[in-house]
């Protein structure tokens, strides 16, 4: 494990360029297992989760190059459809290769997958979605296996508007035979960037951004060349870094359009917020506001920013309600800002802050991606110096974090243990 070594009270100011997004990259990498090509990505970030499903493709006999944030993938040589449970464990997103298996080869055998631990994300709509196709499963020992002679467009509809799930059923119905409408789907901006690929590979798919998906089976498709959207997570948690060291940044590579219920909450919270084009300028000169927040599936505002914006709020004038409705364990970051000197209490699944005049630096703990971005922004914030401990787990969704915030203006040490 690795550490950060924080001194905190130093502004940010300057500019800083989003990376490619990895939630778009991840089931985009996955969805080139449909094809018998070439095919070029564009836009990759170097990031823990994208090098584990390169890894995975890989183990799958796919030939991968990746250079600079240009990656070359080859999947003419892809037989095996048995996942490595080793694989599978090192991260959540690797069970989208279900959806393109099952959908080229008819079969694919995985293992429950790992990630972050911030609660239940159960695999019980994908598959659910692929036995509405007609694919049998059978699941023993841990393993989930998927085997169908025939995959049929179906009318699915989602109990949860389930982003994996969205993902991965999109994928198998590519090759199906006949139309799949997927209802109550996810709406989220990577999901219109599958989309997008998809069609750029001869797919026919349709409606992603909105509740309903429509995909029309092919017989074949063809490579492409294709560049992945900017992260707005990792653009959000820019902002608000901006805002809790009471700086000054241009966060360049973005669309503004997917950091709407971030700019509104740091609007409401007093931050200066200008958008123009492909960039948001972030400004803030005094205490922020108290505001309140509740996190809710795309448009509405993301689960991935709350701890982020937690930390923020432990600072604001006033108190905070924030509330979390998508996952029941992502409030572990609550007891390391309190170990800071935050003042927050929980009650169930809300987080009642209130504000204090400033935090302290110490020892704390990354827990899951996001919580460990939070700690970065506090510790930023804090009145001398954190150690934020086992930022592997940043690594996982952030790229070169602490160089980007050194070049603002921080005082970021890396250590290895």
């Amino acid at each position: 494990m690795q550490r950060f070594m924080i001194t905190g009270g130093y502004r940010l100011a300057g500019t800083v360029k989003v990376s490619g997004s990895k939630n778009a990259t991840l089931p985009i990498m996955a969805a080139s297992l449909l094809l018998d090509e070439k095919c070029i990505l564009r836009g990759v970030p170097r990031l823990r989760d994208v090098e584990v499903m390169r890894d995975l493709l890989v183990y799958l006999g796919a030939s991968v190059i990746w250079e600079k944030d240009v990656m070359y993938i080859d999947t003419q040589g892809v037989g095996y459809q048995d996942v490595s449970e080793e694989l599978m464990r090192r991260m959540r997103a690797s069970n989208l290769v279900l959806g393109p298996l099952i959908s080229r080869y008819r079969f694919a055998r995985i293992s429950y997958p790992g990630g972050c631990d911030i609660g239940s994300r159960p695999m019980n709509l994908h598959l659910k979605g692929m036995q509405a196709m007609g694919v049998g499963i059978k699941e023993k020992f841990g393993y989930i296996t998927a085997e169908t002679e025939k995959l049929k467009g179906s009318e699915i509809y989602l109990d949860l508007p389930s982003v994996g799930a969205t993902e991965n059923i999109m994928m198998a119905a590519v090759l199906a035979e006949g139309k799949t409408v997927i209802r109550n789907a996810a709406r989220e901006p990577e999901i219109v960037d599958l989309q997008n690929f998809l069609n750029c590979i001869g797919a026919r798919v349709k409606g992603a951004g909105t509740d309903t998906i429509k995909v029309v089976g092919v017989d074949g498709l063809n490579g492409t060349d294709y560049t992945v959207i900017p992260d707005r997570i990792e653009a959000g948690t820019h902002m608000v870094a901006a805002a809790i060291t009471r700086g000054d940044v241009v966060v360049t590579n973005v669309i503004p359009e997917h950091l709407e219920p971030v700019i509104n909450k740091l609007r409401e919270a007093g931050v200066y917020v200008e958008v123009k084009d492909e960039q948001v300028r972030v400004s803030m000169d005094k205490k922020p506001k108290a505001i309140d927040i509740k996190t809710m599936p795309y448009p509405g505002f993301p689960t991935d920013m709350q701890p982020q914006f937690m930390a923020l709020t432990t600072l604001a004038e006033g108190t905070s309600i924030i509330s979390e409705t998508i996952f029941e364990n992502r409030y572990k970051h609550v007891m390391e800002l309190r170990r800071m000197g935050a003042d927050i209490r929980l009650e169930g699944h809300t987080a009642v802050v209130k504000g204090v005049p400033g935090i302290s630096g110490t020892l704390v703990e990354a827990s899951d991606l996001r919580a460990g971005a939070a700690l970065v922004l506090a510790a930023m914030a804090s009145e001398n110096g954190t150690v934020v401990d086992k930022v592997d787990h940043i690594d996982r969704g952030y790229e070169r974090l602490e160089n980007k915030y050194n070049a603002l203006g921080a005082r970021i040490i890396r250590v290895h243990n």
